[in-house]
């Protein structure tokens, strides 16, 4: 049910944000949950394919989408993308199948990754 929450979510986010700011590079008060949440994202495209979810390509579609939306090009694209990669890395490197501590930390991430999004729509979103 987080995870419904979360995808229409940041996409909203992602549409009323992006055309104020899809000409400007420059830092976005927002950036850093932006960030928090493609890396998020992340992690979670790791830890479902090991925990059996069956998504395929789900959580990295679901990242391109954001970072493509919110940052055509230079280097707020360059973080967001980096940030994925530190999300799916990290958790790459510490977890090869799932385990009880790989399922906790994909219901705490969707719960957090849920709140990044209502609170950067909320506080950002026209």
């Amino acid at each position: 049910m987080l995870r419904r929450l979360l995808i229409p979510a940041y996409l909203g986010l992602a549409v009323t944000v992006v055309p104020a700011r899809a000409q400007l590079q420059a830092p976005a008060p927002f950036d850093g949950n932006l960030a928090r949440l493609v890396e998020i994202m992340g992690a979670l495209h790791h830890l479902r394919d090991i925990c059996g979810a069956n998504e395929g390509q789900k959580w990295r579609n679901e990242a391109q989408a954001l970072i493509n939306a919110e940052a055509p090009s230079g280097d707020r694209r360059a973080r967001l993308i980096a940030s994925f990669n530190r999300g799916y890395r990290g958790f790459q490197q510490s977890y090869r199948t799932c385990t009880p501590a790989a399922d906790l930390v994909i219901r705490r991430y969707l719960d957090e990754g849920s709140k990044i999004a209502r609170d950067v729509t909320a506080r950002y979103a026209n």
